[in-house]
């Protein structure tokens, strides 16, 4: 075990007798964040109070930072850069802590506006637009044929894959600009998560007998996209007619310490949350339960204290956000898009499967040249 290896290891420092090298944390001296905190004042604590959106928040901000490396000549622009950001965490936790008011206004609980739209893309299966906030993913589903299946060829079992939902982040969905090619690992994650999250409530092959391909496409991003795909993934599908067994949801759940023991969880969070925050819990499912989850964090460890405070604001805001895409579209549609690829099956006798298939395959390929289909047997 590792405490086996330790304990070795400690064994063998213990036998050589070297003395162990002094390690100091390298940090920003206390005299310079106290004196960056004198001309700061309270304009830190105005620009959260006064912001209204993420760019003003973020201009307001920077604004200040500038002034303080302008006018604080006597000290080097990186020591009075690093203290600015160190007050800005505490102002940010003092915020959350004490007042229970987070930095664009809302309270822990708060989700910020939800909007929901299907069917933008008319010549697609189907489509649908989640927005959250700043946060906007469009989703697009495509049927195929079971013959359109992804190959695995990997260890597992599992050899090939039905169901797929690939996600994309470019750069203009954060406001910048940056070459768009393959998928990082971010993006493979995420769509990896918001794929999880929905196989819970895809239908069996035999009921629906097609290829799902789901793209997610964030639009705008301020928090938790991976989330928002999950949700504009399940308008896309119910749009395109796909009988799910029930809409699935997903939030992020953030977390704020300080050192005296106190926590507080936060629904929704949104940037400056998930970087100054101590937790980044993503929470999907239905109304009836949890159906995917991940969980990111910069702290030691976490209570159960806190996983019962995460789970159950992740109930209540999944609760709300299924509520916003029941009343945009209460069940899968019972048409599929008339561009939608339509799947017949008829059942042939074992004896008769040569006959369809014809010598060399004649018959079979003359069905396919005259009514341009496609034919599995």
């Amino acid at each position: 075990t590792n405490e086996e290896i330790i304990d070795l290891q400690i064994e063998m420092a213990s036998a050589v007798g070297r003395q162990k090298t002094e390690f100091e944390i390298a940090g920003t001296p206390d005299e310079i964040v106290q004196q960056v905190t004198n001309f700061i004042g309270d304009k830190l604590n105005n620009a959260f109070d006064e912001s209204k959106g993420k760019s003003d928040q973020a201009s307001r901000i920077s604004s200040l930072k500038e002034d303080a490396v302008e006018n604080l000549t006597d000290l080097d622009a990186s020591e009075v850069s690093d203290a600015f950001e160190i007050l800005l965490e505490r102002e940010f936790r003092a915020k959350i802590i004490n007042e229970g008011i987070r930095p664009d206004g809302r309270g822990l609980k708060d989700i910020r506006g939800l909007d929901c739209e299907i069917g933008l893309l008319p010549r697609a299966h189907g489509s649908g637009l989640f927005t959250r906030g700043e946060t906007q993913v469009l989703g697009v589903a495509t049927l195929g044929s079971i013959g359109d299946v992804q190959r695995l060829d990997t260890l597992s079992p599992q050899d090939t894959k039905r169901f797929m939902l690939h996600y994309n982040f470019p750069p203009y969905s954060t406001g910048e600009t940056g070459r768009v090619g393959s998928p990082g690992r971010r993006e493979v994650g995420h769509g990896a998560l918001a794929e999880r999250a929905l196989l819970a409530v895809l239908p069996d092959e035999d009921e629906f007998p097609y290829t799902i391909r789901v793209v997610a496409e964030a639009l705008g991003s301020n928090g938790s996209t991976s989330m928002a795909s999950t949700c504009a993934a399940t308008l896309a599908l119910m749009d395109a007619g796909v009988p799910i067994k029930k809409p699935v949801a997903g939030i992020s759940i953030g977390l704020v310490t300080n050192g005296n023991g106190q926590f507080a969880t936060l629904t929704d969070i949104q940037g400056m949350e998930d970087h100054f925050g101590d937790m980044d819990f993503k929470v999907a499912g239905t109304a009836d339960g949890i159906t995917a989850i991940q969980l990111d964090i910069k702290v030691q460890s976490i209570g159960f204290d806190v996983i019962e405070a995460t789970f159950e604001q992740a109930r209540e805001a999944r609760m709300r956000i299924l509520d916003v895409i029941k009343n945009t579209i209460s069940s899968p549609r019972d048409q599929m898009s008339p561009y939608a690829p339509r799947m017949i099956k008829i059942q042939v006798p074992v004896d008769k499967i040569g006959a369809v298939i014809g010598p060399g395959g004649k018959t079979i390929r003359g069905i396919v040249e005259e009514t341009k289909a496609t034919v599995d047997i």
